[in-house]
């Protein structure tokens, strides 16, 4: 592990030497590269849902024979009749029948009560009816998304036509996610928006001065572009989640910051000096960043790669992606940024405050307060402060529940809200926007399939439809209506009981909601091991490349974020505390299952990168926590559920290892080994001359600091 640091060392050296040629490689990377990828995203599994479980199954032979339903939840047509008109008449039911034939699509499944005289599909008073409508939409990706907006359009559209007189709404799940996408921020969050964007900036500005803030951004857009290639290079032999696209970029980000203030410092720290801006400083600059930059990367791959041991699709993608992004962002800040450091002009920077002794970061003011000590109140505050920060959402990982938010939890209003309102008002459980379908093969009996599922408690109705739609080369679907969605504890536990009961007569489930169940019995069941399999990683790597207790930090904050994460999405989202400023409804109930596995390892990796790279340079000025948590916040703000869920999960992750990092157990070490450092050990620009050697010699401190030895200055007397 140490010769991969002096080759790491070495490279960034030869970078800022060949400045000219690194740039044009990156740029190549960035705009073809990124052509590529972006080109290739289509190899990825777009249903979120990879969990290779028997529902995912059921699922693609669903889709795969009749081209609708499965993965993709059906639309719901409200019809409310004219007073004195009885859906159950003859004339009602025919009118529907034909109104529905007339808008739909030829293929599409069509289920209601003129299909199946069932009062299931039919309100108390018999005046509002419902219909469950499956456009051919194929796969649940983005082009199956457009041909269900699509139908949802033509639905609305020609039912209103053919039912004058009657009150039509079409809502649905995807209709209700794509009216909050459609729905506009009001203008309380559109501020909100822009004073977390302009806080971003002037964090930024304020940590890197103007041109220098372009380094991380530069470094992070390459490094993303380069880690994308590599999942869609490696999805063209596995099956891998397109969750990832929203891990990578956030990665790249919080490393890069990181590693590029640890650049940037060094580089300072050698022109306040008199280093020779074009050679000598970006040299040593780059191979102090070498050690801490390459600790970080090989304790975040490696531990993440553990993942893709496991025999879970969606573990394994976000392993892969993680290792991906560690390595590609470290590399970049390796060779990109001290060529682009070695482009800048340093005179100006050594002026003012700079000319009078730029000290480095991990050295402190002689009237520091970290050196007088600090009050044992401020400490006792910080610490019950850094208690409640941790601890409560941490209690509160243990209620997290998985699954699809609840339905009137998705949107305040338009079109789709209005149908789901109409249903409700007419005492119609919203369960029935998450219908079943059973996929009865040929030789078994679908009605046996039926009466078996609609014994079910919390099953509203199940039926096996006689058309043609509904049969292909002998097998038959069976539409099982439950009365609570499948985020509701009937809703899971009817679930649950159908898939069983159907296994017993040899069909099998699927539906919209069965791959959040599989999520939990196929992918968080793994949770526990993976954690624990990746922090023993951590330890063992950081425990040789740092010291013991480096690595035992390390290792627990890697254990804690991401729990703690998962609980801070269950108080703010599933109960609600909060939600509303952050764009949402209310409640959901409910956590989309896929958020907090992506939100969790992201949290894994911020957490050990920042406990390998933290002593390297003290405690720094840039608040990369923040400033990443504040980007996230200026895009996820609104009124879009799942997007919001994902920025304050992401969000939440950086405010949350920045808060495990920075307690006051971790800031009275930092102040002890910094006093020590500044005492008894060099910096790298104040050593003397030595003889010019091909690599750099680091010998470790008793705490696990290094000190890198570079090679002389030109300018050295």
């Amino acid at each position: 592990m140490r010769r991969v640091e002096r080759y790491a060392a070495g490279l960034a050296r030869r970078s800022a030497g060949h400045r000219g040629f690194v740039c044009l490689l990156w740029l190549t990377v960035l705009l073809v590269g990124g052509a590529v990828a972006v080109g290739g995203l289509g190899r990825l599994d777009q249903s979120f849902t990879a969990s290779g479980q028997d529902g995912s199954r059921a699922n693609a032979a669903i889709t795969e024979r009749y081209g609708s339903g499965a993965g993709v939840a059906p639309l719901v047509a409200v019809v409310t009749w004219p007073d004195g008109t009885d859906g159950r008449s003859p004339g009602a039911t025919a009118r529907l029948a034909a109104g529905l034939t007339g808008a739909t699509a030829p293929g599409t499944r069509v289920l209601s009560y003129a299909d199946t005289r069932d009062e299931a599909f039919l309100s108390r008073d018999g005046r509002t009816t419902y219909a469950l409508v499956y456009p051919r939409s194929g796969e649940p990706d983005l082009a199956g998304l457009t041909v269900v907006r699509d139908a949802t359009e033509r639905l609305r559209t020609g039912l209103r036509a053919e039912l004058p007189g009657a009150r039509v709404n079409v809502t649905g799940v995807l209709p209700l996610q794509d009216d909050s996408a459609a729905a506009g921020s009001g203008l309380g969050l559109q501020l909100a928006k822009a004073a977390c964007a302009l806080l971003a900036v002037a964090l930024l500005v304020r940590a890197f001065r103007l041109p220098i803030a372009l380094v991380p951004l530069l470094v992070t857009a390459v490094s993303s572009v380069a880690a994308l290639l590599v999942v869609v290079a490696l999805a063209g032999f596995m099956e891998l989640s397109l969750a990832v696209v929203y891990l990578i970029p956030v990665a790249a980000l919080a490393l890069s910051l990181r590693r590029t203030w640890l650049l940037v410092s060094a580089w300072r720290a050698e022109l306040a000096r008199g280093s020779d801006p074009r050679s000598a400083a970006p040299h040593r600059a780059g191979v102090a960043l070498a050690g801490p930059a390459t600790a970080g990367a090989l304790a975040g791959t490696a531990s993440l790669l553990a993942l893709a041991l496991f025999p879970v699709p969606f573990l394994r993608s976000i392993g892969l992606a993680g290792a991906a992004v560690c390595v590609t962002a470290t590399l970049a800040s390796l060779t990109l940024g001290p060529a682009l450091l070695a482009w800048l002009p340093g005179g100006w920077l050594t002026k003012g405050r700079e000319s009078a002794g730029w000290r480095p970061r991990h050295q402190l003011p002689d009237n520091s307060r970290l050196l007088r000590g600090e009050s044992r109140f401020l400490r006792r505050l910080s610490a019950v402060g850094l208690l409640l920060a941790i601890g409560l959402p941490t209690v509160a990982s243990g209620f997290l529940t998985t699954g699809n938010p609840r339905a009137e939890a998705l949107v305040r209003g338009g079109p789709a809200r209005d149908g789901l309102d109409q249903l409700t008002a007419a005492g119609i459980p919203t369960g029935v926007l998450n219908p079943l379908d059973l996929l009865a093969p040929s030789g078994t009996d679908p009605a046996r399939v039926a009466s078996s599922a609609a014994r079910v408690p919390g099953v509203l109705t199940a039926t096996a439809p006689r058309g043609a739609a509904w049969h292909h080369e002998g097998s038959t679907l069976v539409a099982v209506v439950p009365s609570g969605e499948p985020m509701s504890d009937s809703g899971r536990r009817a679930m649950a009981d159908v898939r069983a009961a159907a296994g017993a007569t040899g069909a099998v489930a699927g539906g919209s909601g069965v791959p959040e169940l599989d999520l939990v019995q196929g992918v968080y069941r793994a949770v526990p091991a993976a954690l624990a399999v990746m922090a023993l990683l951590v330890l063992a790597v950081v425990a040789r490349l740092r010291s013991a207790r480096a690595a035992l930090r390390a290792a627990v904050c890697g254990a804690v974020a991401p729990v703690a994460v998962s609980g801070l999405l269950v108080l703010v989202w599933q109960y609600g505390v909060g939600a509303g400023l952050l764009g949402g409804v209310g409640a959901t109930g409910a956590v989309t299952g896929w958020v907090p596995l992506v939100a969790g390892a992201f949290a894994f990796l911020d957490a050990v990168d920042r406990a390998v790279t933290s002593g390297s340079a003290g405690r720094p000025r840039l608040g990369a926590g923040p400033l990443t948590a504040l980007s996230l916040l200026a895009i996820g703000l609104g009124p879009q559920v799942e997007l919001s869920l994902l920025a304050t999960g992401l969000g939440g992750a950086a405010l949350l290892c920045s808060a495990l990092l920075r307690g006051p157990a971790v800031r009275s070490e930092r102040a002890r080994r910094t006093v020590r450092e500044k005492n008894t050990e060099p910096t790298a620009s104040a050593l003397p001359a030595t003889p010019a050697s091909p690599y750099w010699s680091r010998p470790r401190s008793p705490l696990g600091h290094t000190i890198p030895l570079v090679e002389p200055s030109d300018h050295a007397q």
